[in-house]
C-alpha cells in the first residue's frame, strides 16, 4: 500500500514536492488523460507559515534545476488592480463603514474572475518564461474569491502549463458528494473535479 504523502512531516513533503514538479512527466504534462495540467497542494491551516517557507524553498530549489516558476500570490495580485484602477485608497477608506455583505459585493465585482481575475493573471503569464505556475494567498481572498471559481476560469488561460494551487484546506475525494474543495478544513467550496492532487502524482 502506497504511503500518504501528505500525512508526512512538512520536510519530506518538500523532497516529494520537488521530485515531482522537477520530473520530466510533470513538466510534460504527461499521464494526464486529457484533463488540464491543475494540481491542488492541500496542508492545514495551521501550518501556514511553514508552507509559506516551503514554497519559498521550491522556487529556489526548482530554479536551481533550471525549472522556472511564476508565482501568482492571489492577494497580492488583488492589491494590485485595486491600484491600477485608482480605487485602492478608496477602499481602505470605505471599508470600517459598510457591512460585510456590501464590502463583499463590492470586491467581487471588481475581482470578477473572468472579467477582471482571469485576464490580470493571463497578462503575468506573456510576461516572463517559465514551466510551472504556483498560486499561492488562496486563504487570503477568502470570501470574496473562491477557488473553484479561480480554476474554472483559469482553464483557457493556463492550460499550456502545469499549475499547482497551494490551498489550505482539504482536497476530498466522497462517493457521495463528489469532489471538493473544502477550505480550511471547514468551509465548503464547492465541487471542482479536474484538479489532481499533487501528493497523489508520482515522480
Amino acid at each position: 500500500m502506497s504511503r500518504d504523502v501528505s500525512t508526512l512531516p512538512i520536510n519530506q513533503r518538500f523532497a516529494h514536492l520537488l521530485a515531482v514538479i522537477s520530473s520530466p512527466r510533470f513538466l510534460n504534462m504527461e499521464g494526464l488523460n486529457s484533463e488540464v495540467p491543475f494540481f491542488i497542494c492541500p496542508y492545514a491551516p495551521s501550518e501556514t507559515v511553514e508552507m509559506e517557507r516551503l514554497q519559498r524553498q521550491l522556487i529556489n530549489s526548482l530554479s536551481q534545476q533550471g525549472v522556472q516558476v511564476l508565482e501568482i500570490n492571489l492577494y497580492d495580485l488583488c492589491i494590485e488592480l485595486l491600484k491600477e484602477r485608482e480605487i485602492w485608497e478608496q477602499v481602505l477608506e470605505i471599508e470600517p463603514t459598510v457591512n460585510k455583505a456590501e464590502f463583499k459585493e463590492l470586491l467581487q465585482g471588481v475581482f470578477d474572475p473572468e472579467d477582471n481575475l482571469i485576464p490580470a493573471i493571463s497578462v503575468k503569464i506573456t510576461q516572463q518564461p517559465f514551466d510551472v505556475m504556483f498560486l499561492t494567498g488562496i486563504g487570503e481572498v477568502f470570501p470574496y474569491i473562491r477557488s473553484h471559481n479561480v480554476l474554472n476560469n483559469l482553464q483557457r488561460a493556463a492550460k499550456d502549463w502545469p499549475t499547482l494551487m497551494f490551498f489550505p484546506g482539504t482536497y476530498s475525494h466522497s462517493a457521495a458528494t463528489g469532489t471538493s474543495l473544502d477550505l480550511f478544513g471547514k468551509l465548503h467550496d464547492d465541487k471542482y473535479y479536474r484538479a489532481y492532487n499533487i501528493y497523489h502524482r508520482e515522480p
